[in-house]
């Protein structure tokens, strides 16, 4: 389904749906626990002032600068899609920073996802990097605010009504269909990255020992060290 002119995020949203109208309910909901909204009704307040900082914050920068306003935008948009952890986020990363924007070429996008694997924190800090590479040391900043501050706000949001919301048999048929598109993305997302990867005699066996560590469970960030060592002595 997904080409290089579709979105992800139509992709993740017609799997939502989908899951919607074809998964049957598996079991009966949990036991009836009652909502208590009104203890958690002071976070909506919190909530609504930084919706509100947000939106004056991006009206600033448009007024500013336009590159900063769309930067801040899209990393907005990806944390709002990315159902699931950091790694769903690149999907939408890459087809938009990418194949749409043409911010980064495939292979410093990959540095960039290398980079954040190496460095404390989630693999979502790739989009400093890439904040950095668009516009420095600004962009690094509004980048790394805009990737968490949706996610921030939602939680504070949907507190007073998570029972509700994990009672709901469409909220679970919608967020299953969402995390399964991902496994679909993700497989385009390694394609493409095995496609642009400066392949050699070397690299081929050094990706295939890459894997089995991380098979056998070895820290990722000695599997990206270790890689980035002996590129650095062999390639």
């Amino acid at each position: 389904m997904l080409g290089r002119g579709t979105s992800p995020i139509l992709a993740i949203c017609a799997c939502a749906v989908l899951s919607v109208a074809l998964f049957r309910r598996e079991a009966a909901s949990a036991a009836h626990t009652p909502d208590r909204p009104n203890a958690h009704t002071p976070l909506l307040w919190p909530a609504l002032a930084l919706s509100v900082l947000a939106a004056l914050s991006l009206l600033a920068l448009f007024a500013v600068d336009r590159k900063l306003f769309d930067l801040a935008a899209l990393m907005m948009k990806v944390d709002l899609f990315a159902f699931g952890g950091g790694f769903a986020s690149l999907p939408l990363m890459l087809h938009e920073v990418v194949e749409v924007r043409g911010w980064l070429d495939p292979k410093t996008f990959m540095d960039g996802i290398a980079l954040g694997q190496a460095t404390p924190g989630p693999i979502v800090i790739t989009a400093t990097f890439v904040g950095y590479r668009v516009h420095s040391l600004a962009g690094a900043t509004v980048a790394t605010v805009g990737v968490f501050f949706p996610s921030f706000v939602l939680v504070l949001v949907t507190v007073p009504y998570f029972d509700r919301l994990q009672r709901s048999p469409l909220f679970q048929k919608a967020v299953r269909g969402a995390l399964t598109s991902f496994v679909g993305l993700l497989l385009v997302v390694t394609l493409r990255f095995a496609h642009a990867a400066p392949w050699s005699p070397i690299s081929i066996p050094l990706a295939a020992l890459a894997l089995l560590a991380l098979q056998l469970k070895v820290d990722i960030l000695w599997v990206v060290l270790a890689g980035g060592l002996v590129s650095i002595l062999m390639l």
